[in-house]
């Protein structure tokens, strides 16, 4: 796939941290790789964004911002409240497709959920998914209400006929509780996609040579890891339960 998009089932899933774990893997293999970030939203200016912290953790990828906004909101408020122009899905799908030209494999990382608007004419990131015609990787938490949040992005990938490259699990605890390993069980049944990796928890500040060494082991062969889902599975349901 040359462009992947990643979209989150809420805000603060592990989005960015798994962003990076799939551009390090991808760097690994010896492909380059493009991040692009359509709308940051709570970043002032000369302050590092996702896009750059993406860098950081994964190494050298090429990294674009198209616009960014002060304050932490959807991209739409944040735009309007700014008084600044809203980053609309043709300038998404053009930018990605000029990443794409140059690179092996462009990573797009939406703001918040696959339906957060990006403009108040309510266009989404779904809308620029379907102008690239790219798969969008899901990423969720993994604790109690996942489910509920999976299922209804994935109703709302397929009610717009979008690929999904499957589901990621951005933190997985150290110590899973109760949930979390029912969770684990019933995400491929939620979601309609079987899982295809779990991030652990803390990843993201682990120093930039331990990341990229560990980074394959988190994502499933598809997206350019080694994890194992059955694998992993057996060895957290055998943990005894809380």
């Amino acid at each position: 796939m040359a462009v992947l998009v990643v979209t989150g089932t809420g805000t603060e899933v592990g989005k960015t941290v798994v962003t990076a774990a799939l551009a390090a893997a991808a760097c690994a293999a010896g492909r380059s790789v493009a991040v692009l970030k359509p709308a940051q939203t709570g970043v002032r200016p000369g302050e590092p964004g996702d896009a750059a912290e993406v860098g950081r953790l994964a190494g050298p990828v090429t990294t674009a911002e198209l616009a960014r906004y002060p304050e932490p909101l959807a991209p739409a408020t944040a735009a309007r409240r700014a008084g600044r122009e809203p980053v609309r899905p043709p300038q998404v799908a053009e930018a990605a497709e000029k990443l794409a030209a140059e690179h092996d494999l462009v990573l797009v990382e939406g703001a918040g959920g696959l339906l957060v608007h990006f403009d108040d004419d309510g266009a989404t990131l779904a809308d620029a998914a379907r102008l690239l015609g790219a798969p969008v990787l899901v990423v969720a938490s993994a604790g109690l209400g996942t489910l509920n949040s999976a299922a209804l992005t994935a109703e709302a990938l397929r009610s717009r006929e979008l690929g999904c490259a499957g589901v990621v699990i951005g933190s997985w605890p150290r110590r899973p509780g109760l949930a979390e390993l029912c969770n684990l069980r019933d995400f491929p049944r939620a979601a309609g996609s079987p899982l295809a990796g779990a991030v652990p928890e803390g990843a993201g500040s682990l120093e930039p040579e331990a990341f990229r060494a560990q980074a394959p082991s988190w994502l499933a062969p598809r997206l350019g890891g080694v994890w194992d889902a059955e694998g992993f599975e057996e060895a957290q349901l055998r943990r005894p339960m809380p």
